[in-house]
């Protein structure tokens, strides 16, 4: 199978372009600024901007489409918003990708995107759901947890948020977290290509651990002391720093602390795979430094 991985040199997409050529598909990796770094030998790289209109140039010619190109749900950089990249973006694929005979699409969405709470990333991610839905490509999309791994935009979110040793955390980090890791993640986003049984179905993913925010950011920083800031008080301080770009808190990330970021039944099932047989983030965070004295914590 011929595959353009839209977002390929990014975080999950050079994850995936490793498997999807180990298991002899012909891989081409395209973002705005294509870099191979990190990608296997016999990916090839293009430039694409999902936020232009005209991509059938760039999707002619392949089989499958794979639609990773996103924004952090914490970040809306100065002229690209969530709805230019991840709505219209997605328009924008799904047209060409009709339009020049792709079969199969894949669709990388974001667990909560139906859970009523209103983000910008959730509003727009919804829509962009709903483009894929409607048209007539075999589909499939996935809904994950927050991904980590080598690379990725959590782990460093998390250290940006949290100051080591003492750390103040909205109603005392309850919000809870199923943390997946990207080397976990990639085999099934490769399976939705190959497999029929998965077309025209949505998958909630979510990794092992259901972690409270506060367990997160202790395994994270190696412990460390919580110390809850009142809701009332984190409401107002996220309408202050809403307009300050670099701040990775504003009153959309607010709304989102009641809602848990797990899973009703994890549907990694469906990929013949068991929860329990998924990477925990405490041991990525072990493997990743041997003198760690991180312990798991049961899921």
């Amino acid at each position: 199978m011929n595959v353009l991985v839209a977002g390929g040199t990014g975080f999950i997409g050079r994850s995936l372009c490793r498997v999807l050529v180990d298991r002899g598909h012909a891989v081409t990796a395209a973002s705005r600024t294509p870099d191979a770094d990190g990608l296997p030998d016999g990916v090839e790289t293009t430039e694409l901007d999902v936020t232009e209109r005209e991509l059938a140039g760039t999707v002619a010619g392949h089989d499958a489409v794979v639609n990773l190109v996103a924004l952090p749900s914490h970040v809306q950089p100065r002229g690209r918003s969530h709805e230019s990249v991840h709505y219209d973006g997605t328009r924008h694929l799904v047209a060409a990708s009709e339009d020049t005979s792709v079969e199969r699409f894949v669709q990388l969405s974001g667990l909560g995107v139906e859970s009523g709470v209103e983000t910008a990333y959730f509003r727009a991610k919804r829509r962009a759901e709903r483009v894929v839905r409607r048209s007539s490509l075999e589909w499939v999309i996935y809904r994950p947890s927050v991904v980590f791994g080598d690379g990725c935009a959590f782990l460093p979110f998390v250290e940006r948020l949290s100051p080591p040793l003492i750390t103040p955390l909205p109603g005392g980090g309850r919000t809870r977290l199923q943390p997946i890791w990207v080397g976990d993640l990639a085999p099934m986003l490769a399976d939705g290509l190959e497999d029929d049984r998965h077309v025209g179905r949505c998958y909630e993913i979510g990794g092992p651990e259901r972690l409270t925010f506060a367990e997160t950011v202790r395994q994270i920083r190696g412990g460390g002391i919580v110390v809850p800031i009142p809701m009332g008080l984190t409401a107002v301080a996220a309408m202050l720093v809403d307009p300050v770009p670099w701040i990775p808190f504003g009153r959309d990330q607010y709304r989102v602390l009641g809602l848990d970021n797990t899973t009703a039944d994890n549907d990694v099932a469906a990929f013949g795979v068991s929860p329990e047989a998924l990477r925990t983030l405490s041991a990525y965070l072990a493997a990743a430094d041997p003198e760690s004295d991180i312990e798991p914590i049961d899921a």
